[in-house]
């Protein structure tokens, strides 16, 4: 059984990519007691090269980012540690989280647990990841342009990027890798009154230099030159703990919260890609900030109804000068 740490604190955060650092930023401002707990699994790491992040126009990578946010969340004084979180429950009024090293427990409980991108089933594609496959549209579409690109993908969506992609590049077509297309009647109509190649061939392997896509090797020899591939397979959402606990989730795993980033379970908030908010590293740091925000006030009105602050406020005439020093 893990080691039992017997502090109770204001906040357990899980995750440590964009939207966790910047809730533990926030609350280690509020002078909240914040333990960070980060498998060191985001999904920013896949990002060598973020061009559409604010203040940063030579653009930044995704590491650079979440060093600098560690850097941060310590510089206020929340707590980081690294380790797996195997189990969550809840204890009357405290949350109870399980590690793979030590049990914590908090007043209130954040998970900012992510998702992970569905890769395409290709071999040896993996080295491309972040240099010429991509998974976003709206993250990496204006760095391939005039390049030629794959979408990746069988469904309305793939169709959709090959179109919202036409404004990039005149070279775009569609490859299923011998999934059977699941896209409309309408959406299929797109592809012929818009001329988009469509290969429904398996992909037998990929051929690149470093990282950098040169071409796609079909089953029975046929080869096609590209540059670039985006896949469009859909997300897994990393809900477990959420499910632990009883929150509520959409038929896609999405955690539903409320604008403060409240889910259903009282005292358990969600932020970032978990839930249905746009997944940019951008709008889950925002996510992040607005759920620090939130929980910060909730631990204050909860502190006014139990009487605590009145215990701290007492605590503070007894030792420390609180009158006003009067200047003639």
């Amino acid at each position: 059984m893990p080691e039992q740490d017997a502090r109770i604190r204001d906040v357990i955060v899980v995750g440590g990519g964009l939207a966790g650092l910047s809730a533990a930023i926030y609350l280690g401002r509020a002078m909240r007691d914040t333990l960070l707990i980060d498998s060191g699994h985001s999904m920013a790491i896949w990002e060598p090269d973020v061009q559409n992040y604010l203040g940063f126009p030579e653009g930044v990578s995704g590491e650079a980012l979440l060093a600098r946010g560690r850097q941060q969340v310590a510089h206020y004084g929340a707590e980081c540690r690294e380790d797996d979180v195997v189990a969550v429950r809840k204890l009357a009024d405290v949350f109870e989280v399980e590690t793979l090293s030590a049990c914590f427990r908090a007043k209130r409980l954040l998970l900012a647990t992510g998702i992970t991108h569905v890769p395409p089933d290709i071999p040896e594609v993996k080295p491309c990841l972040g240099r010429s496959m991509f998974f976003c549209k709206d993250c990496d579409a204006y760095r391939v342009q005039g390049k030629r690109i794959a979408i990746f993908g069988h469904n309305d969506e793939a169709v959709e990027y090959a179109l919202g992609m036409l404004h990039y590049s005149a070279a775009v077509m569609v490859v299923t890798n011998a999934h059977p297309p699941m896209w409309s009647d309408r959406h299929e109509a797109w592809l012929s009154e818009y001329e988009i190649p469509l290969f429904t061939g398996r992909i037998a392997h990929v051929e690149h230099d470093d990282g950098q896509l040169r071409a796609l090797g079909f089953e029975g020899g046929r080869r096609v030159a590209l540059d670039i591939l985006f896949a469009v397979q859909g997300d897994l959402y990393h809900n477990r703990l959420a499910r632990m606990l009883g929150a509520e989730v959409d038929a896609e795993g999405q955690v539903r919260v409320n604008l403060d980033g409240l889910t259903s379970v009282k005292g358990l908030y969600a932020a970032g890609c978990l839930t249905p908010a746009n997944c940019q590293m951008i709008v889950a740091a925002g996510q992040g900030a607005i759920a620090g925000q939130a929980i910060n006030r909730d631990l204050f009105e909860s502190e006014l109804s139990l009487g605590t602050l009145r215990r701290i406020r007492g605590a503070q005439i007894q030792a420390e000068p609180t009158l006003p020093e009067l200047l003639e």
